[in-house]
């Protein structure tokens, strides 16, 4: 084996705005009830941003407690990649705002327009740059206000959506080309644009001139899911040069339970290890994988060199996987 620079995750944060939406409260606006939302998705909760506060406030808390998590400052990042599909503004992109609130110096800055599979994708585009000694101190932040995309009107998306942000910070540390390595060790992206219609947004900038509402098949876009994620978690764990079983945590995009269920038997990996937290918070979009992995990371099941899995679909189709050694 040859020494080879890795990208790796040395500081992590989850932040949920406080104005939390019961199951109860919403069958008050919408024909549900809280009995009929947890036997379908496993969802009791979700939060939901104040009018006056943006996904880049959202962003720019998460990101705080991820550096400090990591020991670094505002002014060590060169590298800011935000994955929302709820930005502030058409442009300019929410990373820039980011860096500005938080008084970052000048560097790189974008975003990364995957949906729910952002972060999955964001996290490997960053690896581009960490990887290769091009950034020393990047911030990935999956970050959304998905409440502003539903339609209240329909159960059938309106109650599976919420608000939140998470953050991680990765650094380059040198590692030996094993599978023990710290770091991003294999990774799988996918997209088939064919199945657009079973989960989009019917407004845009160039077409409607309009945000517009969230519209979804879901027992098709649950099909595609379990099938799909699982052939590209098996190419990554093949990337990384490491077997499902020998994985410690499964942190999948905390859509639905039922998805998370139906992923984790196809792949036959133990209900203990799958992180699970679409209770609390509902489909945050991009922000839910870094979530989850907050979470995980705070109560102590997830600590310095477990062995990673995550994944995730959204609207597209995209999906992906990626393999991470903390």
């Amino acid at each position: 084996m040859t020494a080879q620079l890795r990208s790796a995750i040395t500081g992590v944060g989850g932040y949920l705005p406080p104005d939390i939406v019961t199951n109860d409260a919403l069958s008050r606006i919408v024909d549900t009830s809280d009995e009929w939302i947890t036997e379908r998705t496993g969802i009791r909760e979700r939060r939901r941003a104040a009018d006056d506060v943006a996904v880049s406030d959202l962003a720019v808390e998460a990101a705080r407690r991820a550096l400090a998590a990591a020991g670094r400052r505002a002014e060590d990042v060169d590298l800011i990649i935000v994955a929302t599909t709820t930005p502030d503004l058409t442009f300019p992109s929410t990373a820039a705002i980011v860096q500005r609130k938080l008084g970052c110096g000048t560097g790189i800055a974008f975003d990364v327009q995957a949906v729910c599979s952002g972060f999955v994708y964001a996290l490997t585009v960053a690896d581009g740059f960490v990887g290769r000694g091009h950034s020393q101190c990047a911030l990935v932040i999956g970050a959304e206000t998905m409440t502003r995309l539903m339609d209240w009107s329909d159960r059938g998306t309106c109650v599976l959506f919420g608000d939140g942000a998470g953050a991680v910070v990765v650094e380059p540390v040198m590692g030996e080309g094993k599978t023990s390595d710290r770091g991003l060790l294999g990774f799988a992206l996918r997209c088939d644009g064919t199945k657009q219609d079973l989960l989009y947004v019917d407004g845009g900038p160039s077409t409607t001139g309009t945000v517009g509402k969230l519209r979804m098949i879901g027992n098709q876009v649950f099909r595609h899911a379990v099938i799909n994620i699982s052939e590209a978690v098996e190419s990554a764990a093949a990337q990384a040069g490491v077997t499902i079983p020998e994985v410690d945590w499964f942190i999948p995009h905390q859509a639905n339970e039922r998805i998370l269920k139906g992923v984790a038997n196809r792949l036959g990996l133990e209900e203990h290890k799958v992180i699970q937290t679409v209770a609390i918070h509902a489909n945050t979009s991009a922000a839910s994988i870094p979530l989850a992995l907050a979470h995980a990371v705070e109560d102590g099941r997830i600590k310095p060199g477990s062995l990673l899995l995550m994944e995730a679909m959204g609207g597209g189709l995209t999906w992906g996987a990626c393999v991470v050694r903390l």
